[in-house]
């Protein structure tokens, strides 16, 4: 028994962590945020992925210590993502903001449950620098996600989450290049099967301006949700649609019978619409699932 857990902790020591921070003009705060990694973590690789800044980013990470890697153009936050998956020397990849909003502390609380979970994701806390509005939405967002997959989402669009590289390489084909890839991987792995923890973290409030724009990302971020939503579980989204037509309908047939009675041209469509939307979510679900057998 001895020899085996002495097996283990060499093993765990011979692999490497890679600090992931995706980047677009943060000159004014990456340097402090990779110089306090380093003065905790000096053994870990710190990976910048530049996604396209036309401020001092690159630079200002390259004096800190970090390796970067640098997009010729904006490509999006989870085009950085992916490019960093492919580039990290580690076996884990944890990654994080380079805004300052994430505590490198809480990077130690995430490799405690490694070897226990497949992901292990930062929660933040109420008492997280955050606006109103955004835990408004973050709100609704786990509660659609919560129902979709079955499981109680705490924080969809966490960006603070640890993951084996192994593993996240596999589902780089799905992630998208925009700042919903954390929702993407998060579903992707409860939908394959693999397991996840949360656990609570409270964030900082940034310093600068932010990327998202509520008015013009907000809108495009729920239809993003509701793609993933009917990506990973097609019928959990078709399904309720359908009985909502079909009741709809047999509602509207029991009141034109009684009114007029005679069984309306309304009834027939609403009735024929949730059967057809029944079936498209039986094609889904098996297009779904032909395309995860391709996923060990």
């Amino acid at each position: 028994m001895n020899h085996n857990i002495h097996e283990k902790n060499e093993t765990n020591e011979k692999e490497e962590i890679t600090i992931l921070l995706p980047a677009y003009n943060e000159e004014s705060n990456i340097g402090n945020t990779i110089l306090k990694i380093k003065k905790l973590y000096p053994a870990f690789e710190i990976l910048v992925v530049d996604d396209g800044s036309n401020d001092k980013t690159v630079s200002t990470a390259m004096e800190a210590g970090a390796n970067v890697w640098p997009h010729p153009y904006n490509m999006g936050n989870g085009a950085a993502i992916k490019t960093g998956l492919r580039c990290a020397k580690g076996d884990w990849v944890i990654m994080m903001d380079a805004d300052g909003q994430h505590d490198p502390e809480d990077i130690a609380r995430l490799l405690e449950f490694k070897d226990q979970y497949d992901m292990v994701v930062g929660a933040r806390s109420k008492d997280s620098k955050t606006s109103m509005h955004r835990d408004i939405a973050n709100w609704f967002y786990n509660e659609l996600a919560s129902y979709v997959t079955k499981f109680k989402i705490e924080d969809l669009t966490s960006g603070f989450r640890l993951v084996s590289k192994e593993t996240a390489q596999k589902f780089i084909y799905l992630l998208p290049n925009t700042f919903s890839y954390p929702s993407t991987l998060t579903m992707a792995y409860l939908r394959s099967g693999r397991s996840l923890k949360y656990i609570p973290i409270q964030t900082k409030k940034r310093k600068g301006k932010s990327k998202i724009k509520l008015a013009h990302d907000g809108a495009r971020f729920l239809l993003i949700i509701a793609k993933i939503a009917t990506l990973f579980s097609p019928l959990r989204v078709f399904l309720p649609i359908s009985f909502f037509s079909f009741l709809t309908g047999i509602l509207y047939y029991i009141y034109t019978f009684i009114t007029v009675h005679r069984f309306s041209n309304m009834s027939a469509l609403l009735i024929t619409t949730s059967i057809i939307i029944f079936m498209m979510g039986l094609i889904s679900e098996q297009i779904n699932q032909m395309r995860y057998d391709k996923v060990e």
